[in-house]
């Protein structure tokens, strides 16, 4: 956090003292006991710092990067002591930030609910929470000429009604409604809470003195629990879900739309959430993403730039100079331009055909973000993704693995937990074939007919479905709530989708490249020593016998190590039956993970986690394979 202080007629009356502290437990730093305490409380970004600086007359610069804003700014406002909490999306201790401002706001006899009026939806869960809390809460909806732009009109006096607490308009960035902070820190008061929450928490009250505790140690807060030496309850979800609801109809109830164009944008916002609505258009989008990225991209553009410029032009000319120094059969020569040559096969592979998929995908991506639509998506499958220990967010790295699962295994980065994180990447190299292999396997099965499509799709989905329940089960630890921003449905702007879509590429690609290197490097290695043939050798009788394929199967399994896409092309040539195809891509599609999905989920997840990932893939595509295989043919 960084701290300017500006001199002159800043902000109201004289009387302003600040101090700043950083936070290391669970205390709050002494104020004068004799001046009431007044939180500022918001969500990230809604301007409360705007607020602290009129009050306090400092101006604070702050920093939304991770870690930063675990500092808190408090000051004096004439009678009042005035605490700046960092942004939250909901009071706990599930981070560093949410700690923070619990403490804070427990010890704080007056809550400022700044609330994004555009982003009334999403805001008003916290209020609801402030609410629910038993604090004497003053609303300021901030952004209110925003409100008026995009064509939103809010009810303020039925809003208020139906907190229970008064509710302002303001816009910080004018100090328009600025003069009303006196009378909202008067005028705050608990607000309307849920009357069987309301009961609970008072039966508490004997236990840990405040309905503010009592709610958190209901919602499973283990910080504030073990101060008061109770065991954490379990039904945040419940709480969650019935707040959320009461929001929804507070939401239904005080707004409405002006214009034509922002009316339709909330409907198709709406439908994108309603379970009735929201999987059809779930499937359209879905197939859209599959015409540009699995079609036009992965096959058409993929196959061009593959062949013509990594197959047709580069391999050749980087050939031609390493061959004038080094012999084609030596060691050095198959490692660098051999069948998976470091110079050849990973530079054509990287260049001409990883980097189009992450460009398409990363596009995709950001459209859907842009325009509102990928929140709401995680907010569709929040609940069905819940039954196997995710939350809705965990739907972006599920989606992009059906581009690239090295990709995919790199972004599960965004999700909440070790534990949320370890259930998606197992899931990942499990489960989810690539595009370059859906390609290949969605090209066999076409010719195998509908009976072997249904038997895959099946199969594969049961895989998925058994992955999650087994480690949500196992693994210690619970599924974290998805709190979300949902934006409003808009067209994406086109200079944010370019700019997204290059950062992320671009630093995929920097993640990504040194560890294809690595792993081509290896298995170049391995072809040298003979192990890559010991490999096949070793396979062939499991793919004859328990398999019941041909021997030149073992082939495809090997190569599938190498590249997934590869596995599956090594198929094509077989002369496989119906049940032979579907028994050898079920196989193939639980396979290990590709060299390069192995080489960064090594970087993401450590040699321990890898390993056990790596061997069960082994164990669970032969096993499912085989079993299929017994049952068909």
């Amino acid at each position: 956090m960084h701290n300017h202080s500006v001199t002159g007629s800043y902000g109201p009356p004289p009387h302003r003292h600040i101090e700043k502290h950083k936070h290391f437990g669970v205390e709050v730093p002494p104020a004068d006991v004799a001046r009431p305490k007044v939180a500022l409380v918001g969500n990230p970004n809604v301007g409360k710092s705007l607020f602290f600086n009129y009050l306090s007359g400092m101006y604070v610069d702050v920093s939304n990067y991770p870690g930063t804003t675990v500092e808190y700014t408090r000051g004096r406002y004439r009678t009042y002591d005035v605490f700046d909490t960092p942004g939250v999306y909901g009071i706990s201790s599930f981070s560093d930030e949410e700690g923070v401002t619990r403490d804070v706001l427990l010890d704080a006899d007056i809550v400022l609910n700044i609330v994004d009026a555009v982003h009334l939806e999403r805001d008003l869960f916290l209020t609801q929470q402030l609410i629910d809390m038993g604090k004497k809460v003053a609303v300021m909806l901030n952004f209110m000429d925003e409100v008026e732009k995009v064509g939103l009109e809010i009810d303020l006096k039925l809003l208020t009604s139906l907190l229970g607490v008064p509710v302002y308009r303001t816009t910080a960035i004018t100090k328009s409604g600025f003069e009303q902070i006196d009378e909202a820190i008067e005028h705050a008061r608990k607000g309307e809470q849920d009357p069987t929450l309301h009961r609970r928490l008072h039966d508490m009250l004997s236990i840990t003195g405040s309905e503010a505790e009592a709610l958190l140690i209901l919602e499973g807060d283990e910080v504030i629990a073990e101060r008061h030496g109770v065991k954490p309850g379990h039904e945040r979800e419940h709480i969650y879900i019935e707040r959320r609801n009461r929001v929804n109809l507070i939401i239904n109830a005080v707004l409405s739309e002006k214009g034509v164009r922002t009316r339709v944008a909330t409907a198709l916002g709406r439908w994108a959430m309603n379970p009735w609505t929201g999987f059809p258009i779930l499937l359209g989008v879905l197939y859209l993403i599959y015409l540009f990225v699995g079609k036009l991209i992965a096959q058409d553009l993929v196959e061009f730039t593959e062949t013509t410029f990594g197959n047709g032009m580069w391999e050749p000319w980087i050939r031609g100079i390493v061959l004038n120094y080094v012999s084609a059969d030596s060691w050095l020569g198959t490692i660098l331009v051999g069948e998976f040559g470091v110079l050849t096969m990973t530079v054509t592979y990287l260049l001409f055909l990883l980097l189009p998929l992450v460009i398409a995908f990363y596009l995709s991506l950001a459209v859907m973000e842009d325009s509102g639509y990928l929140p709401r998506l995680a907010t569709l499958v929040d609940r069905s993704l819940n039954t196997i220990g995710l939350n809705g967010s965990a739907v972006i790295p599920l989606i992009l693995g059906f581009g690239c699962v090295t990709m995919a295994t790199i972004t599960t980065r965004l999700l909440g937990s070790e534990r949320e994180k370890t259930i998606a990447t197992s899931i990942l190299q499990f489960a989810i074939p690539c595009s370059a292999q859906l390609a290949v396997v969605a090209a066999l099965l076409t010719g195998a007919g509908f009976q072997a499509i249904l038997l895959y799709s099946v199969t594969i989905f049961t895989v998925f479905v058994l992955i999650g329940t087994v480690l949500h089960r196992t693994l210690p630890g619970r599924t974290s709530p998805l709190l979300i921003d949902l934006p409003p449905m808009r067209l994406p702007r086109l200079d944010n989708v370019l700019r997204k879509t290059a950062y992320r590429a671009y630093f995929f690609m920097k993640e990504a490249t040194p560890w294809f290197f690595a792993g081509a490097c290896g298995v170049g290695v391995l072809q040298v020593t003979g192990f890559l043939t010991v490999w096949q050798d070793a396979l062939a009788p499991l793919t004859t016998g328990w398999l019941q394929l041909p021997r030149e199967a073992a082939n495809a399994f090997v190569m599938g190590m190498v590249r997934r896409d590869f596995g599956a092309a090594g198929l094509y040539d077989l002369g496989l039956s119906g049940s032979q195809v579907v028994v050898a891509l079920v196989t193939i599609t639980l396979f290990t993970p590709c060299i390069a999905s192995l080489m960064v989920m090594l970087k993401e997840r450590g040699l321990k986690e890898a390993s056990i990932v790596w061997m069960g893939t082994w164990v669970m595509a032969f096993l499912v394979g085989g079993i299929l295989s017994q049952i068909l043919l």
